[in-house]
Protein backbone atom coordinates (compact mmCIF):
# COMPACT_ATOMS: atom_id res chain seq x y z
CA UNK A 1 0.00 0.00 0.00
CA UNK A 2 1.37 3.41 -0.94
CA UNK A 3 2.07 5.92 1.81
CA UNK A 4 -0.74 8.18 0.57
CA UNK A 5 -3.25 5.42 1.38
CA UNK A 6 -2.05 4.55 4.88
CA UNK A 7 -4.78 6.64 6.52
CA UNK A 8 -7.53 5.98 3.97
CA UNK A 9 -10.76 5.43 5.89
CA UNK A 10 -12.49 3.25 3.28
CA UNK A 11 -9.56 0.81 3.20
CA UNK A 12 -9.37 0.65 7.00
CA UNK A 13 -13.10 -0.03 7.30
CA UNK A 14 -13.19 -2.75 4.68
CA UNK A 15 -10.08 -4.53 5.95
CA UNK A 16 -11.45 -4.43 9.51
CA UNK A 17 -14.69 -5.99 8.26
CA UNK A 18 -12.86 -8.77 6.46
CA UNK A 19 -10.66 -9.50 9.48
CA UNK A 20 -13.69 -9.40 11.78
CA UNK A 21 -15.84 -11.60 9.58
CA UNK A 22 -18.66 -9.12 9.09
CA UNK A 23 -19.97 -6.83 6.39
CA UNK A 24 -21.60 -3.43 6.34
CA UNK A 25 -23.85 -1.48 3.98
CA UNK A 26 -22.81 1.00 1.37
CA UNK A 27 -26.01 3.05 1.21
CA UNK A 28 -26.84 4.54 -2.18
CA UNK A 29 -27.74 8.15 -1.49
CA UNK A 30 -29.74 10.62 -3.54
CA UNK A 31 -30.67 13.24 -0.94
CA UNK A 32 -29.99 14.72 2.48
CA UNK A 33 -32.60 12.55 4.17
CA UNK A 34 -30.66 9.40 3.27
CA UNK A 35 -27.40 10.88 4.56
CA UNK A 36 -29.01 11.76 7.89
CA UNK A 37 -30.74 8.39 8.19
CA UNK A 38 -27.56 6.45 7.36
CA UNK A 39 -25.48 8.26 9.97
CA UNK A 40 -28.17 7.95 12.62
CA UNK A 41 -28.51 4.23 11.93
CA UNK A 42 -24.75 3.69 12.17
CA UNK A 43 -24.51 5.61 15.43
CA UNK A 44 -27.55 3.87 16.92
CA UNK A 45 -26.04 0.48 16.12
CA UNK A 46 -22.43 1.53 16.79
CA UNK A 47 -21.49 0.23 13.37
CA UNK A 48 -19.45 1.29 10.32
CA UNK A 49 -21.22 2.32 7.13
CA UNK A 50 -20.39 3.96 3.82
CA UNK A 51 -22.32 6.62 1.95
CA UNK A 52 -22.45 5.86 -1.77
CA UNK A 53 -23.00 8.60 -4.32
CA UNK A 54 -23.37 8.28 -8.08
CA UNK A 55 -21.77 10.81 -10.47
CA UNK A 56 -25.22 12.38 -10.67
CA UNK A 57 -24.65 13.73 -7.16
CA UNK A 58 -21.79 15.84 -8.50
CA UNK A 59 -23.39 17.08 -11.69
CA UNK A 60 -26.89 17.66 -10.31
CA UNK A 61 -26.00 19.76 -7.27
CA UNK A 62 -22.58 21.11 -8.24
CA UNK A 63 -21.05 18.90 -5.56
CA UNK A 64 -23.19 20.16 -2.66
CA UNK A 65 -24.46 16.67 -1.85
CA UNK A 66 -20.86 15.45 -1.72
CA UNK A 67 -20.00 18.21 0.74
CA UNK A 68 -23.01 17.28 2.89
CA UNK A 69 -21.97 13.63 2.94
CA UNK A 70 -18.39 14.56 3.82
CA UNK A 71 -19.56 16.85 6.63
CA UNK A 72 -21.73 14.06 8.04
CA UNK A 73 -18.79 11.66 7.83
CA UNK A 74 -16.45 14.05 9.59
CA UNK A 75 -18.82 14.75 12.48
CA UNK A 76 -19.93 11.14 13.06
CA UNK A 77 -18.88 9.16 16.12
CA UNK A 78 -18.51 5.91 14.15
CA UNK A 79 -16.46 5.06 11.04
CA UNK A 80 -18.12 6.43 7.90
CA UNK A 81 -16.62 6.82 4.43
CA UNK A 82 -17.89 8.49 1.26
CA UNK A 83 -17.66 6.51 -1.99
CA UNK A 84 -18.28 7.48 -5.62
CA UNK A 85 -19.90 4.55 -7.40
CA UNK A 86 -19.80 3.71 -11.13
CA UNK A 87 -17.74 6.67 -12.29
CA UNK A 88 -17.62 6.13 -16.06
CA UNK A 89 -16.87 9.66 -17.25
CA UNK A 90 -13.15 10.38 -16.91
CA UNK A 91 -13.83 14.09 -16.46
CA UNK A 92 -16.01 13.23 -13.46
CA UNK A 93 -13.33 10.93 -12.04
CA UNK A 94 -10.78 13.75 -12.21
CA UNK A 95 -13.21 16.25 -10.71
CA UNK A 96 -14.11 13.85 -7.89
CA UNK A 97 -10.49 12.95 -7.14
CA UNK A 98 -9.54 16.62 -7.01
CA UNK A 99 -12.35 17.61 -4.60
CA UNK A 100 -10.81 18.67 -1.29
CA UNK A 101 -11.97 16.57 1.66
CA UNK A 102 -14.44 14.74 -0.57
CA UNK A 103 -14.35 11.07 -1.53
CA UNK A 104 -12.54 8.32 0.34
CA UNK A 105 -12.89 5.91 -2.58
CA UNK A 106 -13.94 5.94 -6.23
CA UNK A 107 -15.19 3.11 -8.42
CA UNK A 108 -13.49 3.42 -11.81
CA UNK A 109 -15.96 1.85 -14.20
CA UNK A 110 -14.49 1.52 -17.68
CA UNK A 111 -16.56 -1.57 -18.54
CA UNK A 112 -17.99 0.16 -21.63
CA UNK A 113 -14.55 -0.15 -23.29
CA UNK A 114 -12.94 -3.25 -24.81
CA UNK A 115 -10.93 -5.26 -22.30
CA UNK A 116 -7.41 -3.96 -22.97
CA UNK A 117 -8.59 -0.35 -23.15
CA UNK A 118 -10.64 -0.87 -20.01
CA UNK A 119 -7.56 -2.07 -18.14
CA UNK A 120 -5.34 0.71 -19.49
CA UNK A 121 -7.77 3.43 -18.45
CA UNK A 122 -8.43 1.79 -15.10
CA UNK A 123 -4.71 1.70 -14.30
CA UNK A 124 -4.34 5.36 -15.31
CA UNK A 125 -7.08 6.53 -12.94
CA UNK A 126 -6.04 4.20 -10.14
CA UNK A 127 -2.67 5.92 -10.13
CA UNK A 128 -4.30 9.37 -10.26
CA UNK A 129 -6.57 8.57 -7.29
CA UNK A 130 -3.83 6.90 -5.26
CA UNK A 131 -1.63 9.97 -5.61
CA UNK A 132 -4.42 11.87 -3.84
CA UNK A 133 -4.95 9.28 -1.10
CA UNK A 134 -8.18 7.93 -2.60
CA UNK A 135 -8.89 4.19 -2.71
CA UNK A 136 -10.18 2.61 -5.92
CA UNK A 137 -12.62 -0.06 -7.01
CA UNK A 138 -13.31 -1.84 -10.30
CA UNK A 139 -15.74 -4.41 -11.66
CA UNK A 140 -14.10 -7.38 -13.39
CA UNK A 141 -16.54 -8.86 -15.84
CA UNK A 142 -19.79 -7.00 -16.41
CA UNK A 143 -23.01 -7.06 -14.42
CA UNK A 144 -26.25 -7.01 -16.39
CA UNK A 145 -29.05 -4.51 -15.87
CA UNK A 146 -29.29 -0.94 -14.64
CA UNK A 147 -30.88 1.18 -11.94
CA UNK A 148 -31.15 4.82 -10.90
CA UNK A 149 -27.63 6.16 -11.24
CA UNK A 150 -26.23 3.16 -13.12
CA UNK A 151 -26.52 3.14 -16.90
CA UNK A 152 -28.27 0.06 -18.29
CA UNK A 153 -25.89 -2.30 -20.06
CA UNK A 154 -28.43 -2.56 -22.88
CA UNK A 155 -27.29 -5.07 -25.46
CA UNK A 156 -23.91 -5.57 -23.76
CA UNK A 157 -23.74 -9.14 -22.55
CA UNK A 158 -23.14 -9.75 -18.89
CA UNK A 159 -19.76 -11.40 -18.21
CA UNK A 160 -19.16 -13.36 -15.02
CA UNK A 161 -15.88 -12.74 -13.22
CA UNK A 162 -13.17 -15.41 -13.36
CA UNK A 163 -10.08 -15.58 -11.11
CA UNK A 164 -7.97 -14.77 -14.17
CA UNK A 165 -10.11 -11.73 -14.94
CA UNK A 166 -9.89 -10.63 -11.32
CA UNK A 167 -6.10 -10.90 -11.41
CA UNK A 168 -5.86 -8.66 -14.47
CA UNK A 169 -7.75 -5.95 -12.61
CA UNK A 170 -5.76 -6.52 -9.43
CA UNK A 171 -2.65 -5.82 -11.50
CA UNK A 172 -3.94 -2.29 -12.20
CA UNK A 173 -3.47 -1.52 -8.50
CA UNK A 174 -7.11 -1.35 -7.41
CA UNK A 175 -8.04 -1.78 -3.75
CA UNK A 176 -11.53 -3.32 -4.06
CA UNK A 177 -13.13 -5.73 -6.53
CA UNK A 178 -16.86 -5.89 -7.33
CA UNK A 179 -17.25 -9.35 -8.92
CA UNK A 180 -20.05 -10.46 -11.21
CA UNK A 181 -21.20 -13.90 -9.99
CA UNK A 182 -24.87 -13.85 -10.97
CA UNK A 183 -25.74 -10.56 -9.27
CA UNK A 184 -27.37 -7.87 -11.42
CA UNK A 185 -28.17 -4.18 -11.28
CA UNK A 186 -31.88 -3.51 -10.88
CA UNK A 187 -34.65 -5.90 -9.89
CA UNK A 188 -34.45 -9.70 -9.96
CA UNK A 189 -38.20 -10.22 -10.05
CA UNK A 190 -38.38 -12.51 -7.04
CA UNK A 191 -36.18 -14.75 -4.92
CA UNK A 192 -36.31 -17.60 -7.43
CA UNK A 193 -34.51 -15.40 -9.95
CA UNK A 194 -31.57 -14.67 -7.63
CA UNK A 195 -29.02 -17.22 -8.84
CA UNK A 196 -25.61 -16.54 -7.31
CA UNK A 197 -22.57 -18.66 -8.08
CA UNK A 198 -20.92 -18.85 -4.66
CA UNK A 199 -18.28 -21.28 -5.86
CA UNK A 200 -17.17 -18.68 -8.41
CA UNK A 201 -17.21 -16.02 -5.68
CA UNK A 202 -15.04 -18.21 -3.46
CA UNK A 203 -12.42 -18.66 -6.18
CA UNK A 204 -12.34 -14.93 -6.98
CA UNK A 205 -12.08 -14.12 -3.27
CA UNK A 206 -9.12 -16.47 -2.87
CA UNK A 207 -7.34 -14.80 -5.78
CA UNK A 208 -8.05 -11.35 -4.39
CA UNK A 209 -6.98 -12.23 -0.87
CA UNK A 210 -3.51 -13.20 -2.09
CA UNK A 211 -3.00 -9.58 -3.20
CA UNK A 212 -4.72 -7.93 -0.25
CA UNK A 213 -7.62 -6.75 -2.42
CA UNK A 214 -11.06 -6.82 -0.78
CA UNK A 215 -14.37 -7.94 -2.29
CA UNK A 216 -17.47 -5.71 -2.37
CA UNK A 217 -21.01 -6.48 -3.51
CA UNK A 218 -23.24 -4.78 -6.08
CA UNK A 219 -26.78 -5.74 -7.07
CA UNK A 220 -28.71 -6.50 -3.87
CA UNK A 221 -32.22 -5.23 -4.71
CA UNK A 222 -34.71 -7.60 -3.13
CA UNK A 223 -32.12 -9.77 -1.34
CA UNK A 224 -33.66 -11.78 1.53
CA UNK A 225 -31.70 -11.66 4.77
CA UNK A 226 -30.28 -15.16 4.41
CA UNK A 227 -28.84 -14.47 0.96
CA UNK A 228 -27.24 -11.24 2.16
CA UNK A 229 -25.76 -13.00 5.18
CA UNK A 230 -24.43 -15.76 2.93
CA UNK A 231 -22.64 -13.20 0.76
CA UNK A 232 -20.91 -11.83 3.85
CA UNK A 233 -20.08 -15.37 4.95
CA UNK A 234 -18.28 -15.81 1.63
CA UNK A 235 -15.94 -12.90 2.31
CA UNK A 236 -17.81 -9.87 1.00
CA UNK A 237 -17.34 -6.75 3.11
CA UNK A 238 -19.18 -3.66 1.83
CA UNK A 239 -22.60 -4.55 0.43
CA UNK A 240 -24.21 -1.86 -1.71
CA UNK A 241 -27.89 -1.32 -0.87
CA UNK A 242 -30.30 0.82 -2.87
CA UNK A 243 -33.99 -0.11 -3.08
CA UNK A 244 -33.40 -2.62 -0.31
CA UNK A 245 -33.34 0.27 2.19
CA UNK A 246 -35.11 3.01 0.19
CA UNK A 247 -38.28 1.15 -0.86
CA UNK A 248 -40.39 1.88 2.29
CA UNK A 249 -39.37 5.54 2.06
CA UNK A 250 -40.37 5.75 -1.60
CA UNK A 251 -43.69 4.02 -0.97
CA UNK A 252 -44.47 6.33 1.94
CA UNK A 253 -43.79 9.42 -0.17
CA UNK A 254 -46.04 8.17 -2.96
CA UNK A 255 -48.87 7.48 -0.54
CA UNK A 256 -48.64 10.59 1.65
CA UNK A 257 -47.02 13.42 -0.33
CA UNK A 258 -50.35 15.07 -1.20
CA UNK A 259 -51.77 14.97 2.33
CA UNK A 260 -48.79 15.53 4.66
CA UNK A 261 -46.90 18.72 5.40
CA UNK A 262 -43.38 18.67 4.01
CA UNK A 263 -41.49 18.72 7.32
CA UNK A 264 -43.44 15.73 8.63
CA UNK A 265 -42.93 13.95 5.34
CA UNK A 266 -39.16 14.45 5.55
CA UNK A 267 -38.90 13.42 9.21
CA UNK A 268 -40.92 10.25 8.68
CA UNK A 269 -38.88 9.45 5.58
CA UNK A 270 -35.65 9.69 7.57
CA UNK A 271 -37.03 7.30 10.21
CA UNK A 272 -38.08 4.78 7.57
CA UNK A 273 -34.64 4.73 5.94
CA UNK A 274 -32.89 4.59 9.31
CA UNK A 275 -34.96 1.56 10.31
CA UNK A 276 -34.00 -0.32 7.14
CA UNK A 277 -30.29 0.56 7.42
CA UNK A 278 -30.26 -0.59 11.04
CA UNK A 279 -31.80 -3.89 9.95
CA UNK A 280 -29.11 -4.43 7.32
CA UNK A 281 -26.39 -3.64 9.85
CA UNK A 282 -27.77 -6.48 11.97
CA UNK A 283 -28.04 -8.84 8.99
CA UNK A 284 -24.45 -8.17 7.92
CA UNK A 285 -23.10 -8.56 11.45
CA UNK A 286 -21.83 -4.97 11.72
CA UNK A 287 -23.82 -3.88 14.76
CA UNK A 288 -21.58 -3.16 17.72
CA UNK A 289 -18.38 -3.42 15.67
CA UNK A 290 -17.60 0.30 16.04
CA UNK A 291 -17.39 0.06 19.83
Amino acid sequence: MTSTLQSNKAIKMIKAAREGGYGFPGVVTYNLETIIATVRAAEAKRAPVQILLFPWAISSSDGLLVKAAAAARDSATVPIAVHLDHAQDENIIKLAADMPNGFDSIMIDMSHYEKDENLRRTAKWVEYCHERGIATEAEPGRMEGGEDGVAHTGDLEGVLTTPEEAQRFINTGIDFLAPAFGNIHGDYGGRDNIKLDFDRLRKVSETSAQSGVEIVLHGTNGFPDDIMANCVKHGITRCNVNKLVLKPYSEYYRAHAASTILTELIDEGILLIQREVEHQLDVMGASGKAG
